[in-house]
């Protein structure tokens, strides 16, 4: 850095060495030359000064002032050689206006400014004689970049709490205006706030980051700071940083992963993925040294009911030195003191008998005794340390924090986690192995309202991703796995209490987990038909999405879910949307009508309620039309419904 400013600064000492020579030796206008002497041997000595501090100079700023000042000294420097002509001829014929000297005189002044400015800038804040800069010359027309140059070089040379403000001004800056944002990184912000990151304190660190998160508004942006290291220092933070900075890093990991999707996998390298999950496991499920949750298929969730209620009488009994170890890093129940639900002792106690840890109730009790247990060749400490980088963030003083800040950061991780999954295979297989699906389980069902909105976003991008892969749709969402089940239970609970956040984004991941079902599981049905009804469109339109991607041809056991709806009464509802609701709902009610039809053409209710009337009156249906799918869906409907209700029109009237 020194090196290269010194290079930038070499040329206009040269040229004002040569402008002060020129000056002396002029012939004509010698009063003029005069002060325009007195102006450059100024402006030499502040370059020569900044070239002695050349360490210290901020390079954006120092590379704009100083090719405006090698530009005003050529222009002197050529002033000054017509100054020099010898004999009359030259001098008869050399005309230098009045006017030439005033400008040149002005121009110099302005580098005089501009360069003082920027050694005042460049300098350590102690160093400086007061707080207000002033404003360069240069900046004149553009005030902003001033500021801009200033609140980056603070970022360089201050204190530590002029850092924080200097990040807090480029937050407003780049809040306000997406071509600030531009300036920002344009003009080298993006270092000194990934380092303040690393090195400042609580305030600076959060308000750097959300700086970070702000700048990342476009894919060209976000690039810029992966390459300047954006995804080490995240990972950093989110490991060892206070919980108020990991919740901050965690929204600006969502920020750029959702403005950038390509950045993705590029945080996954950097164990973004794991730490996220850990976040999000702390006081919802129990910690546990193994990533990877298997869960045997023999086991059913009675069984592990029932070994969580015995084990109430087997509390004296001792594990192994080292499952003991393992359980150095259980968690508590995000309630604190109060009972866990039924579901949360089954989530719990299903990693703990495959992995061999003690069940829910044995934990509190034998917690104390398993910090003090060794093994035979007296590697305890190392173990836990390692169970520490393991569970993917520093335990210490975590629990300290107050209830506020640890829901905001399971909401941030959420968010990440939501961003980073959608649309990548390997991130949500990644997500899934873990024990995510069991925290968000948790946190829908006891979670504070931001969290659960977060979490039910982040299983409905999961969930989108497994509609279209079928590999990670039979291992994450297998109807066996007490994870899957429980995350199914808790998105069923949302839906037939109708909570109207919660509602679309629950009702999304349904319908992307249509494949999955049985044929007998069937109690999804019923709901999604109520919804149907429901008063506000955007909820009936999710609803018959969702119940067509179980009616669909493409879904194995589509004529079982399309006796089923038929079954909840979803004929009459369906009719109703197709004649009466709003254009964004009659599109999607018409299609699940269609499969319905063409599925179970048989159907009396079908009949009876005259839907082949239906579907001759959407044929000529403009939106119909248009849509040459839906059209040839339609008349197969149509036919199918005419041939067999047309044999037995009799049986049904």
């Amino acid at each position: 850095m020194a090196d290269i400013v010194k290079q930038i600064l070499a040329k206009p000492i040269q040229l004002a060495d040569q402008v002060i020579k020129s000056a002396d030796e002029a012939s004509s206008f010698k009063q003029e030359c005069t002060e325009l002497k007195s102006k450059t041997e100024k402006l030499a000595g502040l370059l020569r000064q900044a070239a002695r501090a050349s360490s210290d100079l901020y390079e954006r700023p120092t590379r704009r002032i100083i090719d405006d000042t090698e530009q005003v000294l050529d222009k002197a420097l050529s002033l000054a050689i017509k100054c020099r002509a010898n004999g009359l001829m030259k001098r008869v014929f050399t005309i230098i206006p009045a006017a030439a000297f005033r400008k040149m005189s002005s121009q110099l002044e302005n580098s005089i400014g501009d360069v003082s400015w920027l050694l005042r800038v460049s300098a350590p804040a102690d160093a400086r004689d007061d707080g207000y800069l002033g404003l360069p010359p240069i900046a004149a027309n553009e005030p902003i970049l001033c500021f801009i140059w200033e609140q980056i070089a603070i970022l360089y040379t201050g204190s530590l709490e002029g850092r924080s403000d200097a990040a807090a001004s480029l937050v407003s800056l780049a809040r306000d205006n997406d071509r600030y944002g531009k300036l920002i990184i344009e003009e080298g912000g993006v270092g000194p706030l990934l380092k303040l990151i690393k090195d400042g304190q609580a305030e600076g660190q959060e308000n750097a980051a959300r700086a970070i998160g702000l700048l990342g508004r476009d894919p060209e942006s976000v690039e810029h700071m992966i390459h300047a290291g954006v995804c080490s220092v995240f990972a950093k933070i989110l490991k060892d940083g206070p919980m108020k900075v990991q919740a901050m890093v965690a929204w600006a990991v969502s920020e750029l992963a959702a403005n950038y999707p390509k950045c993705q996998d590029l945080f996954a390298q950097n164990n973004i993925i794991r730490l996220l999950v850990s976040h999000l496991a702390f006081e919802t499920v129990q910690e546990h040294i193994k990533y990877t949750v298997a869960v045997n298929k023999t086991t059913s969730i009675h069984a592990i009911v029932v070994a969580s209620n015995n084990s109430n009488t087997n509390n004296g009994s001792k594990a192994n030195g080292g499952d003991d170890k393992q359980n150095q890093n259980q968690i508590a129940h995000p309630l604190g003191n109060r009972s866990p639900s039924q579901m949360y002792n089954v989530v719990t106690n299903t990693i703990a008998l495959k992995t061999g840890s003690k069940p829910l109730q044995q934990i509190n009790n034998s917690a104390n005794q398993n910090n003090q247990v060794k093994n035979n060749n007296g590697n305890t400490k190392q173990n836990h340390q390692q169970n520490l980088s393991l569970s993917g963030t520093s335990i210490k003083g975590r629990e300290l924090e107050d209830p506020a800040t640890k829901a905001n950061m399971k909401a941030m991780a959420a968010r990440a986690l939501l961003h980073l999954a959608k649309g990548n295979s390997p991130i949500c297989r990644s997500i899934t192995e873990s024990r995510a699906l069991l925290c968000f389980a948790v946190l829908l069902e006891k979670g504070p309202e931001d969290v659960k909105y977060t979490s039910a976003m982040a299983l409905m991008e999961i969930t989108a991703v497994a509609e279209k892969d079928p590999e990670l749709r039979r291992s994450a969402f297998k109807p066996s796995s007490p994870a899957c089940k429980a995350v199914v239970d808790q998105l069923l609970n949302i839906i037939e209490k109708e909570e109207s956040e919660l509602l679309i984004p629950c009702i999304k991941a349904i319908g992307n987990l249509a494949r999955t079902f049985r044929a007998t599981e069937t109690r999804m049905i019923g709901p999604l038909v109520t919804l149907l009804d429901e008063r506000e469109a955007e909820v009936s339109r999710e609803a018959s999405i969702a119940l067509t991607k179980f009616a669909a041809t493409i879904n194995y056991l589509h004529l079982d879910h399309c006796k089923a709806i038929i079954n909840a009464g979803g004929t009459k509802h369906l009719i109703q949307l197709v004649y009466f609701g709003e254009q964004i709902v009659q599109t999607s009610a018409l299609v699940l009508l269609c499969y319905i039809a063409l599925h179970v053409p048989d159907s009396e209710e079908l009949a009876q309620a005259e839907v082949l009337t239906v579907l001759e009156w959407a044929t000529k249906q403009s939106y119909v039309t248009q849509d040459e799918a839906i059209e040839t869906l339609l008349q197969e409907a149509k036919s199918r419904l005419e041939l067999y209700q047309s044999r037995g029109s009799r049986g049904f009237h």
